[in-house]
């Protein structure tokens, strides 16, 4: 469904994707691993059309995305989980979830049951405000709030990113129920070995914006990937 080929990315004279290559496929959830700093959330924000890419291709179900507009690429089934979470405090939890309906076809404009399935906490929330609920919360939360556009290709940037053990289990789950459908895509950046290892169908690990190994979840047991991790 999604491939980026030889994808270039700069800010400015400083190259941050070189020649990256990647694929993610429906029912299928694709880990980005690397250390801070070495190009995962670039390549997640390009892919979402949040940044411009200098050169290679993003094509997207069979179409090539070159000048496509973020919002046009949410309105085709692209939805991203940035991190940090970047809910909006002062609205409450409905309303937050409510926001996903400018990417969503008009007809289905209203939140789906199965996201107080995935997380039942949010429907006993509905009333509160964004802001006062805890990190963890906040990350089903936005979670939730890309669910609610119908994704396609689903984009979580680290979503276990200052979560408490306990949340980052629900969250996984989540994120493995959501792979198990069969109707999406998934692109997981992460730094947490363990949780990637968990979901991972396929990886790729970055280092200094280039690709320095790849392959399947047996691969990534046998690689030694850890090493690409720790600072």
């Amino acid at each position: 469904m999604l491939e980026v080929e030889n994808l270039d990315l700069y800010y400015g004279a400083s190259q941050a994707l070189r020649s990256v290559n990647m694929a993610a496929t429906n029912g299928g959830i694709t880990c980005v691993l690397g250390r801070n700093g070495v190009g995962k959330t670039s390549l997640l924000r390009a892919i979402a059309g949040h940044l411009p890419i200098r050169a290679g291709k993003i094509t997207w179900e069979g179409r090539d995305l070159k000048g496509v507009a973020a919002d046009e690429r949410a309105r085709r089934g692209i939805a991203s989980v940035p991190q940090g979470r970047e809910i909006f405090p002062l609205l409450t939890v409905e309303e937050n979830l409510r926001t996903g309906f400018a990417a969503a076809p008009r007809a289905l404009r209203s939140i789906p049951d199965d996201i107080f399935e995935l997380f039942p906490v949010l429907r006993d929330m509905l009333r509160r405000r964004g802001g006062d609920l805890s990190g963890g919360q906040q990350q089903q939360l936005a979670i939730a709030r890309a669910l609610v556009t119908r994704p396609r290709l689903l984009i979580l940037d680290e979503p276990t990113e200052g979560i408490q053990p306990s949340i980052i289990k629900e969250i996984e789950r989540v994120i493995r129920l959501l792979g198990q459908r069969g109707d999406m895509a998934i692109v997981l950046v992460e730094q947490y070995f363990e949780f990637a290892k968990n979901l991972a169908d396929r990886f790729l690990v970055l280092e200094r914006g280039r690709v320095v190994a790849a392959g399947d979840r047996a691969a990534m047991a046998s690689t030694d990937v850890r090493r690409f991790l720790t600072v």
